[in-house]
Order: C-alpha cells, then structure tokens, then sequence
C-alpha cells in the first residue's frame, strides 16, 4: 500500500477523562481539523489494551475478540504521582509508563528488578495515521527471541525479517520463503531469557509487520506494524515465561476447543480417490478401506476431498453442498459403509460458489455473495476448480449475509444428516481482488455494536471476517445436529477468533522435500504458541514429487510425535491434472512393515497425546513445544542458532524430547538436552537403545538409522500413558458398528534413572475423559508416582475420577525402559505378574489398581 504517514503531535489528557485514580489513560490530539484518540488501560495482571483512533479511523465493531471485563482485584496495582505530561502505574509487579512529553503517546512497560523495559514504544514516532490505516512503531530487541504471527515461514525465530499479515492459497509453497501463507493471527511475541511480551492486534484487515527488519540512521532499529484499514486496538501481554504469555493470550481469545479422541489417530486421504468415475470413487474409496485390512494398518479417519462434489457433466466443476452420484450412488449408504470399516469421513467443503454451480443464481439474488460497487451487482472472481491452476469464474459466500450465512449453515446441515464426521473448511483464506467490495452485514453473527455510516468495504471489516465466520456457521450446524458430540471444524485458514469454532489445523498444502519436513517443525511450534494447538502437516507432501521410500519412512517417524497425523496429498500428474497422485501407506513393498508399525506406534502413543489435548484445552499449553520450554534458565536455549530456528527437536509433552533426522542417508543425528537451573541431576534417557543414559546440558550424537526410528529422548522420571497398538472405542461412544475394541488397555511408560534415585520421588499425570462429550469438559486425572534403587521400581498410583466416567480398563501395566533388569513393586507390594519382555527389550508388569467399578466415591475434581 502507498506509505502516507501523518504523526499527530501535541497530545493532552482528553476532556473529561481524565483520572488519577484509575489505571487508564486517555489522550486526544486535535490536528488539521481531525481529532486522534489514544488509550492504555491495564485489564488484568499481565494484559494491557491500547487503542489509536480518529473519526477516519474507526475501529471496526466486530474485532477477533471483545473487549474483556477488568479484573484488577487480585493484582497488586499502585499508582504513582502523576506529572502533567506522563502517567504510570506498577500492576503485579510489572511498571508501566504512559509518556506525552514528546507530543505523542510513548509506552514502556518493564518487569520489576529490570532497568531496562521489554516493551517500549519509538519515539516520536510511535501511533502513526498511514492513509485509510495505521502504523505502530516499537523498538526492536536486537539479539532476542521473535515468535508467532500465526503460521509464518520458517526458521522458528521471525527476527530481522519481514511479513505479509494476510492469508492465500499457497499450494505447494516453500516452507523456508514463501509468505503470506494460510493464517491471519497478528500476534508477535518477543521471548527473553528474562521475561517475553506479546503484542496482539485484534484487526482482520490485511497488514504488514517488519521485525527488526528495517532500521534508519535515525530511528535505529525498529518494529513496526502496519495495518492497511481502520483505527488500531492492540493487548499487550506480560508474562516471565512463554508459558504465561501464551496462558493470557488464551484468557484473551479463548482456549484451544476439545478435539474428539479419534482424531488423534491415523487420517488418510487424498484427492485422487474421489475425483475416481472408473472405478468409481466410492468403490476405490472401499477398495482403500480393504487395503489397509490387508495390511493390518489401523485408520480413524479419511479426508474426502472435494471431488465427490464434482458435476456429472460438464463443465466439472466442484459445487460445494452437492453430490456427484455417479461416483456416490448412494452417499447415506457410503458412509454408514466406511463407518462399519472403522473409519471416519472427513467432507471438504470450500466458501466460494462458480457460476455453473445449480444454486448459484438463487444465491447471488438472494444477496449471499459480495456486492461490486461498480456494477452494483455480485462481485466475480477467478476462483479454483478443476485440476492444478486450472479455474472458473464465480462469487465468494458472504458470511456476513443472511443468506450466505443461513445457506451455508443448512448445507453443514445436511451433510451431518448423511453422517459425515467431521467438516473440513477449506480454500478459506479469502484472497479477494477488491477491498472495495461490499459486505451485507445483515447477518446477525455479525458483531455491530455502535457501528453508525461505517463503511461496508471488505478490506475495512476485513476479508479474514468471514473465515471466522465461516467456521462459527459450521460449528454451530454441527453442534446443532449432534448436540451431545463435540464439534470437529477442521479448517485451512484462521484467525485467532476462528479457533473458538475450529479444533484443528494443518499447514496447508506443503512440498515433498526433506527441507519441507525440517522447516515444518518451525511452523508447529509458532502455530501452537497462537493457539493452533492440534496441528499438523501432510505427511510425505501435498504437491511435489513422490517420497522416496527413506523420506516417506523418516516423515511417519516424526510425524506421530505431532498433534495431527494425516497422509493426504495431490501430487500433479501430467498424465491427470485433475486426478493426480496419491501417498499410500504400502507404496513401496519393502517399508510397509516399517509404516505399519510406526503407525501402530502412533495408537499406541494416543493416551499420551490425547492427555496434551485435554491439558492444552485447559490450561493452553501446547502439546509440541520449543526446545527451550520450560528450560528458561538454559544460555544454549537463547543463544544457539540450530535450537532458536525450532527445525530439528522439539518436546512432546513434558516427558518426550524429539529429534529427527533431515538428509537421506544419514543415520545418526544431533540433539541438545536441555538443564535446569534446579535440578543439576537431570537426566535422559535414549529410548532406542537399552540403558544409553546422558546428562542435561549438553549435544549428544544419537544413532538413528533410517529402518530403525529418528532421535526420541525421555527425560528421566518422567512416563506417560500408553494403549493398544490398533484403534479402540472411546467410552463416550453410544454405537460401534466396526465392533471394535474398546479401549480396555491402559499401560505407563517409566522412565526412572538407571541406578537409586537417592530418596527422590517422581510425579506424573494425565488426563482422560470420554473422548466424545461436548464442552464443558469432565476431565478425570491419574497420578504415577515412583523411585527406585538398584533392585526395584516402586511404583504408587492415584486416580481422580469424575462421577459420570469410568474407564474401561482395571488394570494398569507398568513398562520399564528396554534392558532394564529391575523388578516392580505396586502400593508396597512386589508385582509377580511380569506379563512379558517385548521386542525391544522392555519388561511389562499388570498391577491390579482395585478400582471400584462405578469409581463415583472416588471422585475429587482435577486441576490442570
């Protein structure tokens, strides 16, 4: 956009709001006839708000989060002597500073103890009027830690760089260059060994953020955000840790939604099988299902791809909410078919209607679609449809029409009716040619309050308005139809408000490349600090060449030890650019028992990952986390380069320190243990080779052969829960039509040091509830505790239960790290059932927990 800058200048406290007892300031700027308002309030400890406007630059009512009640009451808020031209306050032991003396607002905020403020606004140059928009000027932490923005690419660390806030269908884009990509979250964190700080704007017009990547003469080095329409309303938020900025920005926005237990499980999918006329897609889709029956390959979901929404005849276009019945003669029939397999469908849905489509002229006089304000009538864009790069003309749903909102909601309707499990948001990323295009904002979704002649323009409200949209309207048509199930909203794009109504995420359609598969790890760790907390990546690649069998391999490995594991992919095939290529699990003959069991592996490792999705709707902690999580205290964590891009390990919960291997044929890896300031004992352990233990705070070479597994570290005394290698019946579930296993089996992974622990006791819980239930949730918790010596592991166990949930397993298995020779005991008492020692080494002991059977009288409520 065009730079048009104007500074306002002599800014006074404005008239009649003026306060000394409040913790709030407001200025006022009257310059050339326009009126500036600026305002800092402290809401909370830790969360700060400002605002930058004028009658040119109105907020828009309907912003990604409303503005939250002040809750002051349990901080510890003093408040200095004002001076005429500054004000400041100290809030739970953070000082902030309001300072005019220059002629515009300058904020600083520092923690107590330090001289120096984590936060602090430019000056004179900090609230900028820049045309139809704004500019905000910071300082910029040269040396320290940049995070977020949502799904930017990698490495981890954003500093010295420059980004597009927007969102585009960027097929096949490179994970190291290309930006913008799918989401739209303007949340930039600056993490420091000594304290992080977020600013999160709250805008969904498209803008800009140079981080540390511009600097003058004059000005030094700088940040600036800036945003193309609308006044500016940004939080500030506080905190010592990552851990608590991320919590407060969830306080802010809401907390990652519970995401049903199945999901957790292998998703495969692929656009070639439903794009099938010969053999028919349904029958390629069964065909699918006896595939992986034949290869003992457990699956709990399939993407359908768009393609069973293809016309019959031409042109073939996709019409979203319709059915091709050619390759779906009987679509209710379809699913209660693959249901019986076990496996859930997953129906992609896409926001946009081709003027071929049989309700589009329905549609565009109803008023669904934008209005163009030169031909006052649909606005038409080019939009995909067929093959790569291949398209039609056709108009974009409004959702902030009625007649768009509604439609779209009564076709979710229907497609839940037929049975389809979870809907699947895609090509929502709103990449309009026109911000002058204008919106109905009749629906009433719609937040309007105060909203009197505001513009109708798209880009003032924002195109990132109707991706939120779009996923309330199919959350709340799914819940509407399946009111005791938790709504599943899988969707491409997001803005921090669209996460209220979407539980999962994916990083959109990615390149087969091992640097692909590197740089991805970046993404899941920024996604998951903005909240994007099931997330996940196609693994193998959506675009690009086929996975040679070691990358495939290499990817699943890694892949399991993520949120969100799917093999989905259209690979572009000259030979059929409409139906193209897919991934499959037994592709090549020599690594399906390899992917067999890594996939095996992955259910196994579901009560573990199930227990970080409850942990994360909670308390919003993410389930893969930077290196440095938690390790604050560590130098390497801040100054190594290989840890800061967040490319090569990453934690997986508390327990698990992962690694990957990122070149073909390489077989060992490097991988940093971090330490704790508190605990110069600790220890890992490497869990693909028996009684292979290293200390914390230090590189270690880790032998990781490609047909064995990539670098997965425990940290010593730590476990976590574990199940069965196969898909099982979450207890929520009222109908089994696979007859499948319920989930009968529950077993906890140790992973105690090798000799005494000297008298220390390890802790461990996690969570469970019935997979299945809408909120609010019924978390029930269980607690491991050990020590041990030379000749034992002495093991207790304590559960939480809440009244309405039972598990179905009565037993717990203790499982000791492979070559472990000790014995267990159990409450006090030695364990003579040593049901085996598996394949790798690793002794299993079934410890009979005495539960009662209804568990009700044993019920104290969790806390997480």
């Amino acid at each position: 956009m065009p730079q048009l800058e104007f500074v306002a200048q002599h800014f006074q406290p404005a008239p009649n709001r003026l306060s000394t007892s409040e913790p709030e300031v407001f200025l006022q700027s009257k310059e050339n006839g326009n009126t500036f308002d600026f305002s800092f309030q402290a809401l909370r400890p830790g969360l700060f708000r400002t605002t930058f406007t004028s009658e040119q630059h109105p907020l828009p009512p309907h912003r990604s989060v409303a503005v939250p009640e002040k809750d002051l009451e349990k901080s510890r808020l003093s408040l200095s002597s004002p001076t005429p031209t500054s004000r400041a306050l100290n809030c739970s032991g953070i000082s902030a500073t309001v300072d005019w003396t220059n002629g515009l607002p300058e904020v600083s905020l520092t923690f107590a103890g330090q001289q120096t403020p984590i936060h602090s606004d430019l000056p004179h140059r900090s609230y900028v009027a820049d045309g139809t928009g704004i500019a905000h000027y910071t300082r910029y932490n040269n040396g320290t830690l940049h995070l977020g923005l949502g799904e930017k690419p990698a490495p981890m660390d954003l500093s010295n760089r420059h980004f597009v806030l927007s969102a585009t269908d960027s097929f096949g884009y490179d994970v190291h260059r290309t930006d913008p990509m799918y989401k739209h979250i303007p949340l930039l964190i600056n993490a420091t060994p000594h304290g992080c700080v977020g600013i999160f704007s709250t805008s969904h017009a498209r803008g800009f953020y140079s981080v540390g990547s511009e600097m003058d003469g004059m000005w030094g080095r700088f940040k600036v955000y800036r945003q193309e329409y609308g006044g500016l309303e940004e939080y500030i938020i506080m905190g010592r840790t990552l851990k608590d900025v991320v919590r407060t920005y969830a306080d802010l926005v809401g907390y990652p939604m519970l995401v049903p237990r199945w999901a957790l499980g292998y998703i495969a999918g692929g656009m070639k099988y439903s794009m099938l006329d010969e053999p028919r897609a349904c029958d390629a889709l069964m065909d699918f299902a006896g595939k992986l029956k034949h290869h003992d390959i457990p699956c709990s979901g399939f993407q359908m791809s768009s393609g069973y929404t293809v016309a019959e005849t031409e042109p073939k276009t996709r019409n979203v909410f319709t059915w091709n019945y050619h390759r779906f003669p009987d679509p209710k029939g379809f699913v209660d078919a693959y249901h019986k397999e076990g496996i859930r469908l997953i129906a992609n849905v896409k926001p946009y209607v081709l003027g071929s489509h049989p309700e589009y002229e329905k549609l565009s006089k109803a008023g669904a679609f934008f209005t163009d304000p030169v031909t006052n009538e649909s606005a038409t864009a080019r939009l995909w449809s067929a093959g790569g790069g291949e398209s039609g003309v056709g108009g974009h749903i409004d959702f902030t029409s009625k007649a768009g909102y509604q439609w779209w909601y009564e076709g979710i309707r229907e497609l839940k009716r037929v049975g389809i499990d979870c809907i699947w948001n895609d090509n929502n990323e709103y990449t309009l040619p026109n911000d002058h295009w204008q919106c109905a904002l009749d629906e009433k979704a719609v937040i309007k309050s105060g909203a009197v002649d505001f513009s109708k323009d798209v880009g003032f409200w924002g195109r990132s308005l109707n991706t939120e949209l779009m996923g309330k309207s199919s959350h709340d048509a799914t819940l509407d139809i399946e009111p005791n199930q938790r709504p599943f909203i899988l969707t491409r794009s997001a803005t921090a408000g669209t996460l209220r109504y979407c539980a999962s995420a994916w990083s959109g359609d990615n390149t087969t490349s091992w640097d692909g598969m590197r740089g991805a790890n970046a993404l899941s760790l920024t996604a998951g600090m903005c909240l994007m907390q099931c997330y996940g990546h196609d693994i193998g690649g959506f675009e690009g060449p086929q996975p040679t069998p070691e990358l495939l391999v290499r990817w699943c490995q890694l892949g399991i030890y993520s949120s969100r594991f799917a093999i989905n992919c259209f690979k572009t095939s000259p030979s059929n650019n409409s139906v193209g290529d897919v991934i499959e699990p037994w592709m090549y003959p020599e690594t399906t028992p390899l992917i067999r069991d890594i996939i095996k592996r992955r259910y196994e490792l579901i009560p573990y990952l199930y227990s970080l999705a409850l942990e994360s709707h909670t308390s919003a902690t993410p389930p893969q986390r930077w290196t440095g999580w938690g390790y604050e205290s560590d130098p390497e964590v801040w100054a190594n380069k290989l840890l800061t891009d967040g490319e090569t390990q990453y934690w997986l919960g508390d327990s698990l320190l992962v690694g990957g291997v990122y070149e073909p044929g390489v077989d060992t890896a490097k991988v940093y243990l971090p330490k704790e300031e508190n605990n110069l004992d600790l220890q890992y352990l490497d869990l693909n080779k028996p009684q292979a233990y290293y200390s914390a705070g230090q590189w270690i070479e880790v032998e990781s052969k490609w047909d064995a597994s990539i670098p997965v570290l425990a940290r010593v005394g730590g476990a976590i829960p574990v199940g069965r290698p196969c898909q099982t019946l979450s207890i929520g579930h009222v109908s089994n039509p696979a007859n499948l296993p319920l989930d009968d089996y529950r077993a906890i992974e140790v992973f105690p040091p090798k000799g005494s622990s000297v008298g220390k006791e390890y802790a461990n819980t996690w969570y469970e509830d019935d997979g299945v239930s809408p909120p609010p949730a019924q978390i029930s918790a269980f607690t491991v505790k050990y020590t041990c010596d030379e000749q034992s592991v002495q093991v207790s166990f304590e559960e939480k239960l809440q009244p309405s949930f039972v598990p179905a397993w009565h037993e717990l298995v203790v499982i000791l790290p492979s070559g472990d020779k000790r014995k267990v005991t159990f409450e006090g008492k030695d364990v003579t059932l040593l049901l085996e020692v598996d394949s790798l080494g690793r002794a299993r002991f079934e410890c009979k927990i005495g539960r009662s059977r209804d568990g009700a009288e044993r019920y104290v409520k969790p806390k997480i």
